[in-house]
């Protein structure tokens, strides 16, 4: 028996598409859904002339049911797709009570996915570029370490992703999303583990370090430890992270796809993506409030967080985060391989995968395709012969290497044109992330959805975001000048520096015996920065009772104000006044605002040019290219570029460590460049994947795009591509 061909769906969606039911009157309860459709004429009016019925009559949707009668109505009648027996049912093995079932919808799915990559967002891309300060100062770590550190995330993902999206996007999605969200949680167990294995921080007071006479550091050989090996422990734990985060970027995004409305489908991803860019934010503002506390709890020390010799606690977040994992992998374990009532939905799709010239898309619709090993070559050549899906790969390449390199660098950034401390900067640019980030995610997916928009035009969304974003990132030709620094930016009597080589010594310090190993700056009263209070010539320590920090007295260095005694210092750095401040920031927050307003389109964009049996493999691929070409590379090319601007490098016993201080109008003027190169290539890449895009033509698809898409039950336009009718 064959049903006719213009049928509605859920909320008057139609779909042109020919049906055979083998089952006429399935069993009450069974998985899949079912509707009553004992009249065709009562269902969807009387039908035209061509079969096709009325588009008043198909306003009304088909299944319509009172939830009082839902069970009886779908408990009989037709079967959308024969779902063989599948257990639908939420749990676990043969446990699945009935308040469970409450949660097992489209809603209760995305809500713990937000959960989990909330999580994944907070401990990855938030605690970690927060604390690596801290971590390398706690156990001796070099820069190119704790490099090796972050990329280990991007290098785990590398490795599993074609295993994971290609077995995984054709077996139970949940449970390697579950795993996968408990293996994250344990790789933040170990992160932290670190802290318990090792004895105390030991530091030596305030008062002792850096006063002009005093114990300027410890010898060379002395301060040299054996911590540096623990970096093999952090390396293994982020590891950890990517190893689980691969399931949830890929196989979450395709199931929540399975199972949802195509209007809706970018929506649902919005708010799943968004709740991703949130976490990070937390991470910032979270992981800075950490930093203010001692990293050994309930030990009362003399110093303060703008110490250099100061570290936070910065392994709380990860036990939390780690915990928390480990209590939200339970739950997505137990939903089903599909949800109640999905089928529908996969009935209702309308292809839009690119078309190949030789046909060989079609191959992808076999229902066998792709579930043995032998058949991964084919698929990987099938995304490789689609130019839209390279060239959608290729932009977000070049969105990521930005987005990578701001996550990385942006605190950096506004620590140095604003003179703000690490923990100030990391809680300013959480700020900035949340509104920016978070709302133009989930306003990407909210425009798809509002506008209705095919592929190509959600291609030509994505070229009119990056377009704005790369107009918007010329305002790095402003910045904020560097605070004056004797012997750093100028010469202690307030002379350019001759040949702008550095000279931390002057007459006035001549006796301190001041080491260039400890850098602790100061704020003079005459509003010039000091590289320690040694190099400021200042004698006595005491205490500001109103915020804390530290006051020297009697700084040789330091200009007389009003006062009849030497100058005074604070310690910290002095703060900056700069006029362009709003500026910067507002044009900061378009350039952040543009770049992720672009993202859950150009993934919508990338989930509709490839067949569906392909979608989670074609996600797998593209986080590849976006990682080896953008994720792991841009932190790097941002550093080396930033670097390049660097004024004052640390010290280590003759070694060069980390910059201390940065030069604004070159670090502005690089991050410009970087900038525009990327933003470029992205622009380029999109407008040749809107022209190199073929969609299916009309007569090809299974239905009209305006039916399944808009809504639209006027099918009378589509005549010559439907078929003629076939009665009951």
């Amino acid at each position: 028996m064959a049903m006719p061909q213009n049928s509605t769906g859920e909320n008057g969606f139609c779909f042109a598409q020919t049906l055979d039911f083998s089952h006429p009157s399935p069993p009450p309860g069974e998985a899949g859904r079912t509707f009553d459709a004992p009249s065709r004429r009562e269902a969807c009016g009387t039908p035209l002339s061509n079969g096709t019925a009325s588009s008043d009559s198909c306003a009304e949707p088909l299944c319509s049911a009172t939830p009082g009668e839902e069970d009886t109505q779908f408990g009989k009648g037709i079967k959308y797709v024969s779902a063989d027996g599948e257990e639908l049912a939420c749990g676990w093995g043969g446990f699945t009570p009935g308040c469970l079932q409450l949660f097992n919808t489209s809603k209760g799915v995305l809500f713990f996915l937000c959960v989990a990559s909330f999580l994944q967002g907070m401990t990855v891309n938030g605690f970690i570029n927060t604390v690596i300060t801290s971590i390398e100062r706690r156990f001796d770590l070099r820069s190119y370490q704790s490099g090796l550190i972050a990329s280990s995330y991007d290098i785990a993902a590398c490795v599993c992703l074609t295993f994971v999206s290609y077995f995984g996007g054709n077996g139970h999605k949940p449970r390697w999303l579950g795993w996968g969200v408990l293996v994250m949680g344990l790789g933040s167990l170990l992160f932290a583990l670190p802290h318990f294995t090792t004895g105390q921080y030991e530091t030596r007071s305030a008062a002792e370090v850096g006063v002009c006479g005093g114990n300027q550091s410890l010898p060379c050989a002395q301060a040299a430890s054996s911590l540096s090996g623990y970096r093999f422990i952090f390396m293994l734990g982020q590891f950890l992270h990517g190893m689980g985060a691969t399931p949830l970027y890929t196989l979450g995004v395709t199931y929540l796809d399975e199972n949802v409305k195509t209007n809706y489908s970018p929506v649902y991803i919005a708010v799943f993506y968004t709740a991703a860019i949130l976490g990070p934010a937390a991470g910032y503002l979270v992981g800075g409030m950490f930093l203010n506390i001692y990293t050994e709890i309930g030990r009362e020390v003399d110093i303060t967080p703008e110490n250099t010799l100061w570290v936070g606690a910065w392994w709380i977040g990860f036990l939390g985060a780690g915990a928390a994992s480990l209590l939200i992998s339970i739950p997505i374990l137990g939903y089903p391989q599909r949800l109640p009532g999905s089928q529908r939905y996969i009935v209702m799709r309308v292809s839009e995968a690119h078309q190949l010239k030789d046909g060989s898309h079609k191959k992808a619709s076999d229902p066998d395709f792709g579930k043995t090993v032998k058949d991964l070559p084919r698929s990987v050549l099938l995304l490789l012969k689609n130019p839209t899906f390279i060239f959608l790969c290729l932009a977000g390449a070049t969105e990521a290497t930005l987005i990578a390199g701001m996550s990385t660098f942006g605190p950096k950034f506004l620590e140095s044109q604003f003179s703000l401390s690490a923990s100030e900067a990391a809680t300013f640019f959480g700020y900035l992330v949340v509104p920016a980030g978070g709302g133009g995610t989930f306003l990407g997916g909210f425009l798809v959805n509002k506008f209705k928009l095919r592929c190509s035009g959600i291609i030509k969304l994505c070229l009119l975001c990056t377009v704005s974003s790369l107009l918007a990132i010329f305002i790095f030709f402003i910045h904020c000048p560097n605070m004056p620094m004797a012997g750093v930016t100028q010469m202690y009597d307030g002379s350019a520096l001759p040949g702008g080589q550095l000279n931390l010594t002057a007459a006035c310090n001549a006796e301190c015996g001041c080491l260039q190993e400890t850098y602790s700056p100061v704020c003079g009263s005459d509003g010039i920065m000091y590289y320690s209070p040694c190099h400021a010539g200042c004698k006595k320590v005491s205490e500001n009772l109103r915020n804390g920090k530290k006051v020297y007295h009697e700084c040789s260095c330091v200009e007389k104000t009003f006062l009849p005694s030497p100058g005074i210092a604070e310690a910290g750095k002095c703060t900056s006044s700069c006029a362009k401040r709003p500026l910067l920031l507002l044009f900061m927050f378009v350039v952040i605002l543009f770049t992720f307003l672009s993202s859950i389109p150009a993934l919508t964009a990338t989930l509709r040019c490839v067949s569906d049996r392909q979608r989670s493999f074609a996600l797998g691929i593209q986080w590849i290219v976006v990682r080896t070409l953008g994720g792991i590379p841009g932190p790097i090319a941002f550093g080396s570029m930033i670097d390049k601007s660097c004024l004052l490098w640390q010290d280590q016993c003759g070694e060069q460590g980390s910059c201390y201080v940065y030069q604004n109008s070159a670090m502005s003027r690089y991050t410009l460049v970087a900038g525009l190169v990327y933003k470029v290539l992205g622009t380029t890449f999109f407008i040749v994947a809107c022209l190199l895009y073929k969609p299916p033509p009309p007569e090809s698809a299974p239905g009209s795009s305006d039916a399944s898409e808009n809504g639209n039950c006027n099918l009378q336009e589509h005549k010559p591509s439907l078929p003629a009718e076939e009665d009951i």
